[in-house]
């Protein structure tokens, strides 16, 4: 009987090149059959499709796409991770011999496309929930195999925690969450439920509610209060779609009735289904949010990787294919998205109210070894937030 398996990827196939499509494999092979391996490429990650929502994105996924290429003869150029950007902006650039990087591109690729379509969503979430907290909690939807990296994104884009135990070994981050509809269900009573939550984490975590799984939400939530007094911190409703009616309604009825009860100490958090257009018309009755599948699974911002330059012994050579622009280019900020783009090698551009323009492109690979210190998780999201601050976005 054949024993079942987690289908991974291991560190060790990702950073030897095996994680990756066999073309590049073969390409690879190719090459050094026809004795190219000495060919070296500028290669250019960008987007030329519009971003998926909006006309910018936020860049991520940088330490990790140095991490696979780290120890490898390549060097590299890179946007700060968090970066703002809009379309066609050139957000790295990798100068190597083809024929050794070939296997590297889908994972690299990959790393980015991911990271930077999760920070993006999340800091729309962020921008709709305006200054009321906004927790991930989205793994299930994901492969387990990326939970840290999701967690890592959400923050980054403006979540103000995350749900994953392994983002405190991996992140650095105290991970958060109230409590599942199934714990409720498996104590059979939910007082019952609720007193066991707040004799066990009383004074070690924010005591919060699920207030609606056998019994109308305005009743859970105040049977809850009366339960817990002053160890209650709030309670969440996750009402489910089919029972949800006008979630506004629903939350008006909760606060009413909690405050004439003189609860108003107790906050109410929502979940369930939630995205912008629902968290907008929430988030001045509520004080906070948790979101799933919505960040976690968003639509794609679709990177991609293109020769712009080759060396083939002569000097660099602008090529590209078509429908992409030729050329190594280098990228100046005038401010949060205000970007410059030019030739590789021009002359810095002047800003349009006359200050110099500040290279973003930097070097942050020699020849596989890093040269840039890399900032922390905390400093790349409050670097995402400055830039939406910057651009009037959030306050």
């Amino acid at each position: 009987m054949r024993e079942p398996k987690l289908y991974v990827a291991s560190h060790d196939e990702i950073a030897n090149g095996d994680a990756t499509d066999i073309y590049f494999k073969r390409t690879q092979e190719a090459l050094r059959a026809a004795g190219l391996q000495n060919v070296r490429v500028r290669m250019e990650v960008h987007l030329y499709s519009n971003p998926p929502e909006g006309d910018w994105a936020v860049y991520a996924g940088l330490e990790e796409a140095l991490a696979i290429m780290k120890g490898k003869p390549f060097t590299v150029y890179s946007l700060p991770e968090g970066t703002l950007f809009r379309r066609k902006t050139p957000l790295m650039l990798i100068e190597a011999p083809y024929e050794a990087f070939a296997p590297y591109e889908a994972a690299i690729l990959g790393a980015l496309r991911f990271e930077s379509s999760i920070a993006t969503k999340a800091a729309r979430i962020r921008m709709a929930a305006g200054d009321k907290l906004f927790l991930f909690f989205g793994l299930r939807a994901l492969h387990p195999a990326v939970f840290p990296a999701a967690d890592r994104a959400a923050y980054i884009g403006g979540a103000d925690s995350v749900s994953g135990v392994l983002s405190e070994r991996y992140l650095g981050l105290k991970p958060q969450g109230t409590m599942p509809h199934a714990f409720i269900i498996t104590v059979g009573d939910q007082r019952k439920a609720w007193r066991i939550f707040a004799d066990v984490f009383g004074g070690k975590v924010n005591v919060t509610a699920l207030a609606d799984t056998f019994d109308d939400e305005r009743n859970e939530a105040l049977m809850a209060a009366r339960e817990l007094g002053d160890k209650l911190w709030g309670v969440r409703l996750d009402t489910p779609s089919s029972r949800r009616g006008n979630m506004r309604d629903i939350v008006e009825e909760v606060r009413w009735t909690l405050d004439l009860n003189g609860f108003k100490h107790v906050k109410i958090i929502v979940s369930g289904g939630l995205d912008e257009e629902e968290i907008r018309e929430l988030r001045d009755v509520v004080d906070g949010f948790g979101v799933g599948t919505s960040v976690a699974m968003p639509r794609s911002v679709d990177l991609s990787m293109d020769i712009v330059e080759v060396d083939r012994g002569k000097g660099w050579e602008a090529i590209s294919k078509r429908g992409k622009m030729p050329g190594a280019k280098m990228v100046y900020s005038c401010g949060p998205l205000d970007h410059l783009v030019v030739p590789w090698g021009s002359e810095p551009p002047t800003c349009p109210n006359g200050s110099k323009a500040e290279p973003l492109l930097l070097k942050y690979m020699e020849n596989g070894e890093i040269v840039r210190d890399l900032p922390s998780i905390g400093d790349i999201r409050s670097y995402v937030l400055s830039q939406l601050r910057g651009l009037g976005l959030i306050k």
